[in-house]
């Protein structure tokens, strides 16, 4: 179609020189059918277009879903470097089936503490789930937080509290992290903010969980006076 494109002067120059030489009668005829047949050839552009494109999505969606395939049967066989490398690859396709490449991926370099490389391929993820996205963005959190970037680690953990959706076990459990780091930052007001947010909206998260988070709150208070 791009051929197409490029030649469209020239074919329009063609139809006019062409239309020079006829007699006027011709002339008005062939001025009178030339709007209608460019708004044709334009139709009949845009379909084909359509179909090449929606033919070229399906072919390429089936790709990423094969490759995907291909990486979780390594996988499950044990084949941890090789799954990677082919989950890599099917995260470059794109679709549905390359978005959980690409966190799967994540997850294998988070393991092997390749931080930077899980930020890599984590950033390519998108979020589509509640509780999966946002433990796919608390992961993110941690990568932030074992490459010492702090302030990315304290977006990446509020992105994943807005995803969880008030979820009573993980929102609170990825507070509990945001407050870890507002701690490493010394913003003891933010940390003392967010367990009493924690202890407010989620009093069962302490009981299930052991915590003891009025300690933590109370312990972040006396060093934001200090």
């Amino acid at each position: 179609m791009a051929n197409n494109k490029n030649n469209a002067p020239e074919n329009q120059n063609a139809i006019d020189n062409l239309d020079d030489s006829l007699n006027d009668i011709t002339v008005k005829v062939q001025n009178n059918q030339k709007p209608l047949i460019i708004g044709l050839v334009v139709v009949i552009v845009a379909i084909g277009a359509i179909f090449f494109f929606k033919n070229r999505s399906e072919a390429s969606s089936q790709k990423a879903d094969t490759a995907i395939g291909l990486a979780d049967t390594q996988l499950f066989a044990g084949n941890d470097s090789l799954a990677l490398e082919q989950y890599k690859q099917a995260a470059e396709l794109g679709h549905d089936a390359g978005n959980r490449a690409s966190l799967n991926a994540a997850i294998m370099l988070y393991e092997k503490k390749d931080y930077e490389g899980a930020i890599k391929y984590i950033s390519k993820y998108s979020p589509k789930e509640a509780l999966v996205g946002a433990a796919a963005l608390s992961l993110k959190g941690d990568c932030y937080v074992n490459t010492d970037k702090l302030a990315d680690a304290v977006k990446a953990y509020k992105d994943a509290i807005k995803q969880s959706d008030n979820n009573p076990y993980y929102t609170p459990y990825f507070m509990a992290k945001l407050a870890r780091v507002y701690r490493a930052q010394q913003d003891y007001s933010a940390e003392a903010k967010t367990y009493e947010e924690i202890q407010n909206e989620y009093p069962q998260y302490a009981v299930s969980t052991g915590i003891n988070i009025e300690k933590y709150m109370e312990r972040a208070r006396l060093d934001a006076a200090k």
